[in-house]
């Protein structure tokens, strides 16, 4: 895996972000086209199937972006109780009393640091209230690597 980076943390899986998404949506197109053609001049049994077959390419579509988020969601819950130990483990007894106020995205964010910066990174969240994802990401120096996202 390269190193990480705030230019190549984003992981993307060519087969589903891809592959898998790029079959579903020339799916949906196709059966949006069939809808209008059967609608047009196949009559009405082939235009209710049609609006059938949209709808099942819809939930498809749906129903991949779901299992894509859910996936994410639990990551992140799993990555803040991870950085809350991890912090615990790290801060001086000033900031590790102030844990608690790093929201979820800034504990998503500060788990890419690298142990060494943490501290200073933490202090700098909090005091100045950097409360975006990306501006912490971008403040980092040196990247943590993550290899067992999803």
């Amino acid at each position: 895996m390269p190193e990480l980076t705030y230019k190549t943390h984003r992981k993307y899986v060519p087969l589903y972000h891809f592959v898998i998404f790029g079959i579903l949506a020339v799916n949906l197109i196709w059966a949006v086209i069939k809808l209008f053609r059967a609608s047009s001049w196949e009559g009405p049994v082939a235009a209710w199937e049609s609006v059938l077959a949209v709808l099942v390419a819809f939930a498809l579509v749906l129903i991949a972006l779901y299992a894509r988020t859910f996936a994410l969601k639990v990551q992140d819950r799993v990555i803040q109780i991870e950085e809350r130990e991890r912090l615990g483990r790290l801060l001086g007894a000033d900031l590790r009393e102030r844990i608690g106020e790093l929201s979820p995205g800034q504990l998503i964010a500060l788990r890419f640091a690298a142990d060494a910066e943490t501290p200073e990174l933490v202090r700098a969240v909090l005091d100045e209230k950097i409360t975006h994802r990306e501006a912490i990401k971008q403040r980092i120096k040196t990247w943590r690597p993550d290899d067992l996202r999803a």
